[in-house]
């Protein structure tokens, strides 16, 4: 993958001796998952239905709704329909896994195929990149709570928590583009989720007018609009448009979000700020600024993957140890996407 030469530079600043296996990994073929909505299924009877046609392995124990869809099954009459009408008539054996054998080769997943299945369109799995799934389950919002999730559309992570909530409690969805939320309402009408409220409003106003009432959130979600670095592997186009400028600006926009949604925080509630890209301006930077103002803390973060701690120095700035407390989530660490991830806890109102 051709990338912008002043973001290379960052890169190798960022990762040093691990540079190279970064930019292998952005050439390799990304990991096809999806998460299963128990809502509707568990994940022991999806598991069932879907093993009819792929290859399904559960790496998380304790969260088995995590599903990896490592391929098609050696064709069947049944699987030959089925890779029909998904698009998959153009599967490449020679693509097939290695070190499995003729008999037990899979073949690999078609364009669309997995959003085309029939369980997909009932609603009992999300389509949904494994490090996108990490920020809700940090969050860990449950039944009795009030849940902001402020810029939510198309809805993964929205899904997600409120099938962690068991579609009770009260949960704010709220995004500021019309056909992002007609994408965000037609993926929690899919999932069956009836604990949420819809809300078009800009961030930083509508936390301004849940000040305004006194009405406060027990945990909140902010997965900000960020520059997407970490998208590269799904969004290859992220890389032409690498903007130093937009980073600074987003940086900013960042910062005032974050700023707002703290003030309708509940003392000891739970606030996780996420982002899908590696500049430190728009996630350590971002949460340094927020740390300066005294009504938060930082809180450790336990996931099922591999995590690196925050960094604590950028560009001659230095940040707070507490930094070191956040977690970047590296496409060569996990075959995943690039995520970065803080829990903050206030602390005082």
């Amino acid at each position: 993958m051709k990338l912008n030469p002043k973001f290379e530079q960052r890169m190798k600043l960022l990762l040093g001796k691990d540079y190279n296996s970064y930019c292998k990994i952005l050439d390799e073929r990304y990991l096809n998952s999806v998460r299963c909505n128990t809502l509707k299924i568990s994940p022991e009877e999806l598991k069932k239905r879907l093993e009819k046609k792929w290859e399904i392995k559960q790496p998380y124990k304790q969260y088995p709704e995590i599903f990896i869809i490592e391929g098609r099954k050696p064709f069947g009459k049944d699987n030959e329909n089925q890779a029909k009408q998904g698009g998959g008539n153009s599967l490449d054996k020679s693509e097939s896994s290695q070190g499995r054998g003729s008999m037990s080769s899979i073949y690999p997943i078609a364009p669309g195929e997995i959003g085309k299945a029939l369980e997909h369109q009932l609603g009992y799995y999300y389509v949904q990149e494994v490090s996108s799934m990490m920020p809700p389950l940090v969050l860990s919002a449950d039944e009795k709570e009030v849940v902001l999730d402020i810029a939510a559309a198309p809805g993964s992570k929205t899904t997600q928590i409120a099938m962690m909530m068991k579609n009770k409690g009260t949960l704010i969805a709220n995004d500021i583009s019309v056909p992002r939320i007609v994408a965000l309402s037609a993926n929690l009408q899919r999932c069956g989720i009836i604990n949420n409220i819809i809300t078009r409003e800009e961030g930083r106003q509508l936390c301004q007018k849940f000040k305004k009432i006194n009405f406060q959130f027990d945990k909140i979600l902010l997965d900000a609009p960020c520059s997407g670095e970490g998208t590269l592997r799904t969004s290859p186009k992220t890389a032409s448009m690498f903007s130093e400028n937009m980073i600074k600006k987003l940086s900013s926009i960042q910062k005032k979000l974050l700023e707002n949604a703290v003030e309708v925080l509940k003392k000891d509630g739970i606030l996780i700020y996420s982002t899908c890209t590696h500049a430190p301006e728009e996630n350590e930077e971002v949460i340094d600024y927020i740390l300066k103002q005294g009504k938060v803390k930082l809180e450790e973060i336990k996931l099922p993957i591999k995590t690196r701690n925050g960094i604590t120095e950028w560009n001659n700035i230095k940040y707070s140890d507490e930094l070191k407390k956040c977690a970047r989530i590296y496409p060569m660490d996990n075959n995943t996407e690039g995520f970065f991830i803080a829990a903050i806890k206030k602390v005082r109102n």
